[in-house]
């Protein structure tokens, strides 16, 4: 079974010749399903979601949505907590869908937050609540599931005293480590990776996929194909510069892992819109 996934578009600063190549890649090659792991938008803008729902509905191929932290109103503090998606309906049945690809289940969970008790309210948070209805999903599976989790942050990282990139990530990881969750799959980071992750519940896989968007980090313009056969996941990075899988994938999440600031991105104080971010290569 082949699957492609896909993160951070950022319509408004989306790459078009990326985009138009993905599309084409999902029209000749018919992936079972589109995985779309967050940052729909560069600002949450009314018109840029317009674009990105467009985009996304052309796809011919069953596709499963998660909001980023860039998803929710910046600029609009009413809407941002009154009503965060309002400007997703275009695709609103696509946003946290669970997908059943005979013998292959794919479950969201999610990681952003409207507000948090720290400034920087970009990094990712994993509520009690979340967590459990992502759990709940994956336990009403028939066994024998092979089970991929869809979320937009990486719930851990290395690195980091006291600045968790994604709060509660690690008990989320441990207690999808002992439903024996295949891989959880994420972006924001905008370089692709492929890791195992040590859990007291044991061993789990992280998968995170770069950016179709200008805002490159270390990488070209990319998305991970993932074949499944029986248990086992194959991950393979396309991308743009015919770069090698190995040298597309970086060795660890970053500690503070945000993309750079692309020109014309506006400056805002930390805490009251999300903080626009530095680069880490």
């Amino acid at each position: 079974m082949r699957l492609f996934h896909i993160s951070d578009l950022h319509f408004g600063l989306e790459d078009r010749r990326a985009l138009a190549w993905f599309a084409e890649c999902v029209r000749v090659e018919c992936p079972a399903a589109v995985m779309i792991t967050g940052d729909l938008t560069m600002r949450a803008r009314s018109h840029e979601f317009a674009a990105a729902c467009a985009w996304i509905e052309a796809l011919d191929a069953p596709v499963t949505v998660e909001v980023g932290n860039h998803d929710l109103p910046y600029f609009n503090p009413f809407a941002r907590f009154f009503r965060p998606y309002a400007r997703i309906r275009g695709i609103e049945r696509l946003v946290e869908r669970e997908l059943d690809l005979a013998g292959l289940a794919v479950v969201p969970l999610k990681t952003t937050a409207r507000a948090q008790w720290r400034l920087d309210w970009s990094k990712g948070w994993v509520t009690q609540s979340a967590l459990a209805r992502t759990l709940a999903a994956i336990d009403a599976l028939p066994a024998g599931t092979v089970t991929l989790v869809t979320a937009h942050h990486p719930l851990v990282e290395a690195g980091t005293k006291g600045r968790a990139l994604t709060r509660g990530g690690e008990r989320a990881l441990t207690e999808l480590a002992r439903r024996g969750v295949a891989a959880v799959l994420t972006g924001h980071v905008h370089d692709a990776f492929d890791l195992v992750k040590e859990t007291p519940a044991g061993p789990i896989r992280m998968i995170g996929a770069g950016t179709l968007s200008q805002r490159i980090r270390s990488t070209p313009p990319g998305f991970n194909e993932l074949l499944i056969a029986g248990h086992g996941i194959d991950v393979r990075v396309r991308n743009l510069g015919h770069v090698a899988t190995p040298d597309m994938q970086i060795d660890d999440v970053p500690p503070d892992a945000l993309p750079p600031r692309a020109p014309g991105d506006p400056v805002a104080p930390v805490g009251t819109i999300p903080p626009v971010d530095p680069p880490v290569h």
